[in-house]
Order: C-alpha cells, then structure tokens, then sequence
C-alpha cells in the first residue's frame, strides 16, 4: 500500500519483505481499487541489499521486523530507518484493511512533505 500511494503521488518507492507472501492479500486490493489504485497486478518481493543501499529511507510497518532482518542487512539501513506501527492486513476484517489503508495513506503523506525531491 505504501509503495503504491508514494507512486501515485510521484515519489519513487519500492516495496519489499524480509519474508513476503506470495500474493497482494485480495483485501488489499479491493480497498485500494476503493480509493482508485490498481495493486492487483503487484507481485510482493523481498528486501534486498541493493535496494537498501540504493534509497534515502527505509520504512519498517512494524518495529518487530527488526528482530527478523538479516544482520548484514540491518547494519546497512538502521541510519535511514523510520518505524511506522501498522497492523498486518492479513487476517484482518474489510473494515480494518481500510483502517490500515488510511494510516498507510497519512504516513505516506507526512514523508511524502518531508522529502519534496520526489525521491524517498
């Protein structure tokens, strides 16, 4: 959700995992087509060193992903890291998955104001 509203408002974003599922959970989907943003065709990836090195800053949704972050990559990014407290959509009910959608949506903004190169 992050990657996909950073790009709708011109920043340069990429989204990845340190353990990423295999699909965009459908509930995801159908709350962002609401706000008129197509993730259907996404593929989740994951995290890699080279996409570390190659940004300003790295999100981490939920501070307990520090904890399962390879070592080597955890020493690269922990200078750039901004820690949000988002729910996992998986396993959550509609209206929640649109809780979260909306708390993605104000984080991106906020960081969107902090970094107006267009490029995060």
């Amino acid at each position: 959700m992050a990657e996909a509203f950073a790009k709708h408002i011109g920043f340069e974003a990429s989204s990845a995992g340190t353990v990423p599922a295999t699909h965009v959970n459908p509930l995801v989907i159908e709350v962002m087509k609401e706000v008129g943003i197509d993730v259907s065709q996404r593929v989740p990836r994951p995290l890699t060193k080279e996409m570390i090195e190659n940004v300003k800053v790295v999100v981490l949704t939920d501070a307990s992903l520090e904890k399962s972050m390879p070592r080597n990559l955890w020493k690269k990014m922990r200078k750039k890291v901004l820690k949000w407290s988002i729910p996992d959509p998986q396993g959550a009910s509609i209206e929640e998955v649109r809780f979260i959608r909306d708390r993605v949506k104000g984080e991106v903004e906020e960081l969107a104001s902090a970094y107006p190169s267009r490029q995060a």
